[in-house]
């Protein structure tokens, strides 16, 4: 009786969960409505009790090995460091992390490799959770900004790097020119985002097309460019020296979709922390959880990685990448 209690009582926390996926999605609608969606997650807490200071996908490996869930975060930070080669860079390099969460990623960067990092990231509450967690030591400072017209004067930083923003950029264009715009002539820019297969070469099937949009809708995601798509719109700056890098680290990311529903089940102490309402609100995200799984397992999306340099050049200046970008 105990048994079929238990699986009656789990049959409607999962029917409850699913009504709230259906009739309570973040849908885009405007740079708030992301705002407002992080803001929520700070709060609450319980995005950061099970993905910690990350609030980004792990690096497993290739061949992905069996890894603990946070410390596969963190490796894929030191990864991607050495993926853009920026191991390299000396101590005293300025970074600048858009869309830094809650500022795991950059405090890595400033205390194990020496960067002066700022942070930004349009949610204000994460800002504040990133100075709670900063120790004074550490040479990492956060602000509220908006990727889509960053408050920066051209050329600011030496290195530019952003993991996972993309997908809530309305005009990928635009995000791509600011990317390059703060960057020095010389500097390097290293993105890692969420990409969708590009659909001009092979068009979204039937059952693609409605997986896709509960992706988008259950996020606050406007769209997902295409590794293909991304690379060219940087290119299209006129600010990129040689050609723009890319990588496909799905294979290494993928198991952190699985780890993340596992978590719940490893660490129930999260269901009494967060009581009744947490657990309806951890139930909520696993359909989009699953369906994220099923979107980069079966290569409707693709983890991408983008490496670029700012061009020396003065033929085409800033200042016209500025204006065109004021006028779309």
């Amino acid at each position: 009786m105990s048994l079929l209690y238990a699986l009656g009582l789990l049959l409607v926390l999962l029917t409850v969960g699913i009504a709230l996926y259906l009739f309570t999605a973040r849908r885009y609608q405007s740079s708030d409505s992301v705002a407002n969606s992080y803001d929520q997650w700070t709060e609450d807490g319980i995005l950061e009790f099970y993905w910690g200071e990350h609030i980004h996908l792990g690096h497993y490996g290739s061949p992905p090995q069996r890894k603990d869930f946070l410390a596969a975060k963190v490796d894929f930070v030191h990864e991607m460091v050495k993926w853009g080669g920026l191991d390299k860079l000396p101590r005293g390099t300025t970074l600048l992390d858009v869309g830094c969460g809650i500022g795991g990623s950059s405090r890595i960067l400033a205390r194990d490799y020496g960067f002066s990092v700022t942070g930004v990231t349009i949610s204000p509450q994460q800002v504040k959770r990133a100075q709670e967690l900063t120790p004074k030591e550490v040479d990492a400072k956060f602000l509220v900004d908006d990727a889509m017209a960053l408050s920066f004067p051209d050329g600011s930083f030496d290195v530019v790097w952003s993991i996972e923003a993309g997908p809530h950029m309305p005009d990928k264009a635009i995000f791509a020119k600011e990317l390059m715009r703060v960057l020095k002539p010389g500097g390097v820019l290293v993105v890692a985002d969420w990409n969708q297969r590009d659909d001009r070469a092979l068009p979204l099937n039937f059952w693609e097309k409605p997986v896709m949009r509960q992706l988008l809708d259950q996020w606050s995601h406007p769209a997902f460019a295409s590794i293909e798509g991304f690379s060219e719109l940087l290119v299209e700056t006129g600010l990129v020296e040689g050609e723009v890098i890319t990588a496909d680290w799905t294979e290494q990311t993928l198991p952190s979709w699985l780890d993340t529903i596992w978590q719940g089940v490893i660490r129930p102490q999260g269901w009494l922390r967060f009581g009744l309402s947490g657990l309806i609100k951890s139930l909520r995200e696993v359909p989009t959880l699953l369906l994220m799984r099923l979107a980069f397992g079966t290569g409707l999306c693709r983890f991408g990685m983008f490496r670029a340099v700012r061009s020396n050049s003065l033929s085409r200046s800033i200042e016209t990448v500025q204006s065109e970008t004021v006028q779309i």
